[in-house]
């Protein structure tokens, strides 16, 4: 793979990453625990970054930590299907040449985001889905887990009161974990990388696909345009391509990237009633972060700062020992 290199004439960017642990309803009791766990995130994919100069590493390693979180709606924290099991969905991208691989029907597994990394890296295929992608998952020395080893007593518990109350809006995320898990990353020559997991929604028909392994509905990075994650309900992401619409406002209608990711989220919700989030991070490495839903965690790290908030118009700074550049 290709990346951008730096050179002493080129325009040098701030590294960044950027991540979100979904968008909804997250109780006030579950709010310094998400806020904590995407900061660390925020902070794990920026060790990456620094360390290996790879976006890809960095968008990877910050969503492989919030796969193994139970906060989250992502690997061990994945809500249930309808019959109670965990059915997981995956997509990573590079921006330099559209680079990308994506996972669907992923089971017993900690790292779906890993195995879609491995699809672009070791396959001639973009997406995979079920029992070949499980197949390629054990060929590949992932730790296959036993057969319903990711389904808690609380994801249960929480199945259970899904399937007995019959208000269960926007998917319900009231039960569970809300939303999906994500990461955008910038470095210093201007590449980008998106990177999406998630368990998708709470009693969901068996075999459901939604978003999050979607290109251009859930996930995107172009080196000129920029790249994003979204997060909230799949279906409607989907049916108003929600990241394409995004970039395509950055790219050729002159809008910042925090103007285009309001702009789109805000039709979507008043066209459809649906509610999400997006991160994002565009070619001149500017962000964007806003939600429809009621919350959203989020966090990002430049250099020794390290930004999150959870709450509309929320955004806490905290100085973090000094970081060189990448």
């Amino acid at each position: 793979m290709l990346a951008r290199q730096c050179n002493s004439d080129a325009q040098t960017f701030r590294p960044t990453v950027l991540v979100h642990g979904g968008a909804g309803a997250i109780r006030d009791e579950n709010v310094a625990n998400a806020r904590l766990g995407v900061k660390r995130a925020a902070s794990k994919g920026y060790e990456a970054l620094q360390q290996t100069g790879s976006v890809l590493d960095a968008v990877e390693e910050a969503v492989r930590l919030m796969e193994e979180n139970p906060m989250f709606n992502a690997g061990y924290g994945s809500v249930l299907t309808w019959e109670g099991d965990v059915e997981m969905d995956a997509s990573i991208m590079h921006g330099a040449h559209l680079e990308a691989g994506c996972v669907s029907l992923a089971r017993d597994i900690m790292h779906p985001i890993s195995l879609a990394r491995l699809i672009m890296a070791k396959t001639p295929h973009l997406y995979m889905a079920g029992e070949g992608a499980m197949r390629l998952a054990a060929a590949q020395g992932f730790n296959i887990l036993p057969k319903g080893a990711l389904v808690t007593e609380k994801a249960l518990k929480h199945l259970e009161m899904f399937k007995t109350n019959s208000n269960r809006t926007q998917g319900g995320q009231l039960y569970g974990p809300p939303g999906t898990v994500g990461a955008v990353a910038i470095d210093a020559c201007g590449n980008v990388a998106a990177a999406t997991s998630t368990g998708g929604l709470m009693g969901k028909l068996p075999g459901r696909i939604g978003d999050s392994s979607v290109l251009g509905a859930g996930t995107y990075a172009d080196n000129e345009s920029g790249a994003i994650s979204a997060t909230g309900h799949g279906e409607t992401i989907m049916r108003f391509n929600v990241a394409s619409r995004i970039l395509t406002l950055v790219q050729h209608g002159n809008q910042t990237m925090q103007q285009a990711t309001e702009h789109v989220l805000q039709q979507m919700t008043k066209r459809f009633n649906e509610t999400a989030g997006a991160i994002a991070i565009d070619h001149r490495g500017q962000l964007g972060i806003y939600f429809t839903s009621r919350r959203m965690s989020w966090a990002y790290q430049q250099a020794n700062e390290l930004h999150s908030g959870i709450d509309a118009g929320e955004d806490v700074v905290e100085i973090v020992g000094e970081a060189p550049n990448v």
